[in-house]
């Protein structure tokens, strides 16, 4: 998420850090680069997020969009997730997120690029997908299409921004919420039969 001119984020008295909210990597600090008003998803809301998926993600494969901080996938890494793969074109936070990769000692696979361009030529398929582009942009509904045909059959985008999400065909809002300005939605893809 991003705002024009926005002061450097805090977490437990620490610019530019993120805290991992669970699982094997909880209270780690993420650092993160100033550049654009880069936000990351507030602790409460990820906390929420992943009590609505439950705590253990072992075995899925996640996508991060948008990968900023890299905040959602390392949660994702956190909770046992096989694999996580963080899409990002900022090279300032590319960098950052590679080297909290190696802090960690995660195994996530960052790519750079431009999270749009790269859903265009995707054809691996994701159990959760998380969809948190800048702030007040309209990207979210574009990537959420790019997205479809590559979430399983009962799988998750979790969708934040500045207005509602509406769930697109094939999908229907699981759960949903509100945080200051930022609306949170996880959709779940329908099973087929």
């Amino acid at each position: 998420m991003f705002a024009k001119h926005a002061a450097p984020k805090r977490a437990h008295g620490a610019a530019n850090r993120v805290r991992i909210v669970g699982g094997r990597y909880r209270s780690r600090l993420l650092a993160f680069p100033d550049g654009a008003g880069l936000r990351p998803t507030p602790d409460r809301v990820r906390e929420t997020l992943f009590n609505w998926l439950g705590q253990d993600l072992a075995g899925w494969r996640c996508v991060d969009l948008f990968a900023g901080s890299g905040a959602l996938g390392f949660e994702a890494a956190s909770r046992g997730a096989v694999r996580v793969l963080m899409i990002e074109r900022d090279p300032n936070a590319v960098a950052a997120l590679e080297t909290n990769r190696a802090a960690l000692g995660a195994a996530v696979d960052i790519v750079r690029a431009d999270a749009l361009a790269w859903l265009a030529g995707n054809r691996e398929t994701f159990d959760l997908a998380f969809v948190d582009p800048p702030f007040d942009s309209d990207t979210a509904a574009s990537a959420l299409a790019g997205l479809a045909p590559y979430i399983a059959s009962g799988g998750y985008v979790y969708v934040e921004q500045a207005s509602e999400t509406a769930a697109p065909t094939g999908f229907v809002v699981h759960r949903s919420g509100r945080a200051g300005r930022s609306r949170f939605t996880l959709l779940m893809k329908e099973q087929r039969c």
